[in-house]
């Protein structure tokens, strides 16, 4: 009996690609804009409960709050039915729609509420699980000025719309790799940052200022916005699997698809090949 042939999994079309890159990346800029308004103020800040041994280590401001809500809005208005994730609210008006818009509106809020000037407010979008916008609003850049990182699959990488394609200098013989977690830089052949977010370490990475970079226990907000930045600037994303890393293909668990992406937390290691190959190699 001859075999049918599996029908190609289903993609978004090109048109709503560009037009959802398009929202994500003005989304992404009234962020900024209302975070870098903020910066200086005396803010409310609560801290989410934990264990004791973690307390007042997760802040919330008001401000995350009030971009959330802006966000959620204009989704909301822009388009009607699509399902959102966000980082402050746990509501969700379009679950099970194929897709998803996943918001962490200051990714960052510790060196944020400090008056520590390295944070985003990072804006993807899931098509069935699979991260294929992402808008990164940084508070600085490659370019020293902040500036929104963008890309859709299938396309190029860009910075405040104009094309992005920057050449690490071959002279630096160590350059630099983000860690959310200690490490001995002495057996590593990077030299280490904790920048202390992580949609800031995906847009870092798309523009070439960091080679390689590893997330613990990231959030789907965390890093949604930045895996399509990585991936249109040619870096690979791996997720640590039962016994080694492998490749990421999305946020959804085939073994489980009912499972809430809010419950999502899995390793996941990003960058160049050459760095992901050498940083393994070193015990990664």
């Amino acid at each position: 009996m001859r075999k049918e042939a599996e029908m190609p999994e289903p993609q978004p079309d090109a048109a709503l690609l560009e037009e959802m890159e398009r929202t994500a990346v003005t989304l992404a800029d009234l962020a900024g804009a209302r975070i870098a308004a903020a910066l200086g103020q005396v803010l409310s800040v609560r801290y989410k409960p934990g264990e004791s041994a973690h307390a007042f280590r997760d802040p919330v401001s008001e401000v995350d709050q009030d971009v959330e809500k802006l966000i959620r809005t204009l989704v909301g208005e822009r388009f009607v039915g699509h399902d959102i994730l966000g980082e402050e609210s746990e509501e969700r008006p379009g679950r099970g729609h194929d897709i998803v818009w996943a918001i962490d509106p200051i990714d960052g809020t510790t060196n944020f509420v400090n008056g520590f000037p390295l944070f985003a407010a990072s804006i993807g979008v899931l098509w069935r699980g699979r991260p294929v916008v992402g808008a990164v609003w940084c508070s600085t850049s490659h370019a020293l000025r902040p500036g929104v990182y963008h890309a859709r699959e299938g396309g190029r990488l860009r910075f405040d719309s104009q094309p992005l394609e920057l050449t690490p200098n071959p002279q630096v013989r160590r350059r630099l790799a983000g860690t959310g977690a200690p490490d001995d830089p002495s057996r590593l052949p990077y030299d280490l940052r904790r920048t202390g977010s992580a949609a800031v370490e995906c847009a870092f990475l798309a523009a070439g200022l960091l080679g390689v970079s590893r997330f613990q226990t990231p959030n789907v907000w965390d890093v949604a916005g930045g895996i399509p930045l990585v991936r249109a600037a040619g870096g690979q994303v791996l997720v640590r699997g039962e016994e080694d890393w492998e490749a990421f293909d999305g946020f959804l668990d085939p073994a489980a698809p009912q499972r809430d992406l809010r419950s999502w937390n899995r390793a996941v290691l990003l960058g160049e090949a050459g760095a992901i190959a050498a940083m393994r190699s070193a015990g990664w």
